[in-house]
Parts: C-alpha cells; sequence; structure tokens
C-alpha cells in the first residue's frame, strides 16, 4: 500500500487559556519535552491520540519537502490500491497565510497524485497537509476521539470534584507509561480519576474514607463496565501497599477541612507509598510538599472562574 512511517508524528494540541500550564504539563509528562506555542508537538513516540484531552490529531509523516510541488511529486508514489482518501490542510500557524481557497487548491495538488480514490466525506484514510518552520510534511492523519467526553454523564458526581478532562490530563501527568504500572488514588470520591485510568488500560485502585465516596465509585464504575472491587474503603494514612503512582485530590470541602497537622500526615503518608505523585489542592501547600519529603519537579494551575486548583508532580527525596 504505502510505505511505513519513518519520519516521526506531529500531534496538533489546542486549550482553553485557563487549562494552558495543564495541557503544558501533560504534554510534557507524556513525550518527555516541552510542546512549543504554535499548537503542536513533534516528536519520534507514537501514542493513541485519544489518550489525551488536548490532543486533536496524529499526523504520521510519509514525506518532507522545501515545497508544495515537491511533495506532490514524493506523493505520486503513494498507492493506495483501491482505497479512498482525502487531503486536508492542518491548520497550524504556517498555514494561516493561506486562504480558504488556496488551502483547497493545494489539497487538490497533493490529492491528484495519489493513486486512489479521492473520497471527501468518507475516506478510509486522511492525509494531513502541514506548513512548519518552512518544511512542507505529508502524513497519514488520525483524529482523537473525546472518550473523557463520554464519562461527563455518570449517575453519581460531585459539584465540586474533578471534571473528566482534567482527571483525564492528571492521570496522564502521573503515569505517561501505562504499562506495569500500579497506580493508586486514595482520594477517589466519586472515582473521575478511577474511570479515566482505567479508560486508559492503567491498572488502578482508588480508595476514600467517606463511604458514601465510595458508594458513589463502585456505582460510577460499575456503569462503565468496570469492577467495583477496585474500590475500598479506608484511610489514606494506612496504606499499607507500595505504587509507581498517585493522584491525590486533597480535600477540601466544607466537610473535609484538615489542620496543617492532618495534612502533613496525610502527605508524609502518601510519600511514604508511591514513588511518583501528583498532589491537586484548591491551598498553596508547596512548603508543606517540600517539609513531607517530596521534591517538585512540575507546579501549574487550572482555573474555572475564580476556583483555582494548583498542581504538583512529585517525587520522593529519597
Amino acid at each position: 500500500m504505502y510505505k511505513e512511517n519513518s519520519c516521526g508524528y506531529i500531534y496538533t494540541y489546542a486549550c482553553h487559556e485557563n487549562e494552558r500550564r495543564l495541557c503544558e504539563m501533560e504534554l510534557t509528562a507524556l513525550f518527555g519535552h516541552s510542546p512549543n506555542t504554535e499548537g503542536y508537538i513533534a516528536t519520534d513516540k507514537r501514542m493513541d491520540p485519544s489518550r489525551s484531552p488536548f490532543v486533536s490529531y496524529r499526523i504520521d509523516i510519509l514525506l518532507t519537502g522545501g515545497d508544495p510541488g515537491s511533495v506532490a511529486i514524493q506523493a505520486a508514489e503513494l498507492d493506495l490500491q483501491g482505497a479512498t482518501f482525502k487531503v486536508v490542510c492542518i491548520k497550524l500557524s504556517g498555514m494561516l497565510a493561506f486562504s480558504y481557497e488556496e488551502q483547497r487548491e493545494l489539497e487538490r495538488q497533493i490529492g491528484s497524485r495519489i493513486r486512489g480514490k479521492a473520497d471527501m466525506r468518507t475516506p478510509e484514510v486522511t492525509f494531513g497537509l502541514m506548513l512548519i518552520d518552512g518544511n512542507w510534511l505529508l502524513g497519514i492523519c488520525h483524529a482523537a476521539e473525546s472518550v473523557w467526553l463520554r464519562h461527563k454523564s455518570k449517575p453519581r458526581n460531585y459539584s465540586t470534584g474533578l471534571s473528566t478532562a482534567v482527571a483525564r490530563a492528571l492521570v496522564n501527568i502521573a503515569v505517561p507509561e501505562p504499562y506495569a504500572v500500579k497506580a493508586i488514588d486514595p482520594c477517589c470520591g466519586m472515582g473521575n480519576v478511577l474511570i479515566e485510568a482505567l479508560s486508559m488500560g492503567i491498572d488502578i485502585v482508588g480508595r476514600d474514607i467517606n463511604p458514601l465516596a465510595v458508594r458513589g465509585a463502585r456505582i460510577n464504575l460499575c456503569h462503565f463496565g468496570y469492577g467495583d472491587d477496585r474500590v475500598s474503603l479506608g484511610d489514606l494514612n494506612e496504606v499499607g501497599e507500595l505504587y509507581d503512582a498517585a493522584i491525590v485530590d486533597m480535600p477540601y470541602n466544607l466537610c473535609s477541612v484538615l489542620s496543617p497537622v492532618e495534612r502533613g500526615e496525610m502527605l508524609r503518608s502518601i510519600r511514604r507509598f508511591s514513588q511518583r505523585t501528583v498532589i491537586v489542592s484548591t491551598e498553596q501547600l508547596e512548603k508543606e510538599i517540600v517539609d513531607a519529603g517530596f521534591r517538585i519537579h512540575d507546579y501549574g494551575t487550572v482555573s474555572k472562574s475564580s476556583f483555582v486548583r494548583h498542581i504538583w508532580v512529585c517525587g520522593a527525596n529519597r
């Protein structure tokens, strides 16, 4: 059909301004380096684009050239053996100088050279054409599926709980490589983090000291086809197993006000049982986190109206 990708991958992303720092933290964790500010990240890592709530497309680069003509000449070597296709211009900053009509003409110029049957509605293969730093690239375009959107509607919810998009990003920050990793959410609430992690194939368990939260989390897990035995009732400070990663949304509602002494005990317990930890709080806890023995690797915030969450990515300072 056509040769396998040998030129790497481009992931395009978009986010609301209030989530920009969270997006940067997630993409840095997933790909090992910070994304640029032009809406894409170039990498050799192949990843399902649906993992991130911010990624729009993964483009498997096939061809590069200094101008559209050279890309068109190379595109003539692509033989889809009868498969249907279309070519679309990916609107990164380099493409903004081209009008709508010019972009459609570029798509026609490239598409006319590909051996296959054009189908603009339901193609079997979508090619993405991009202009990045003066270079033209053509590749197979894979659209992300917004899996997290399906998880917004669930039987049980907290009004102040993590949104599914934020929960998914936090999981990716804590567990960038999902294989052979044991993770825990020791303050799991209604299970938003658990559901996002499980939907990505991550081995995770939940725990909460509130029996109503445990019941709600179990109901939500069953709603999406996951076993309710992954959630247990218990105090975070009594966790005995060791975990590769933990995502901890510190209690903050009126019924869960913690004293500095209680927070310190919780943080020291988390450091004891988790190698990599993402801590979320509505309060600024940096000094307490450091005093508990953590080393802070990254920090950011995510906000909704005036409600701000602080996020720390930590490792045990052993």
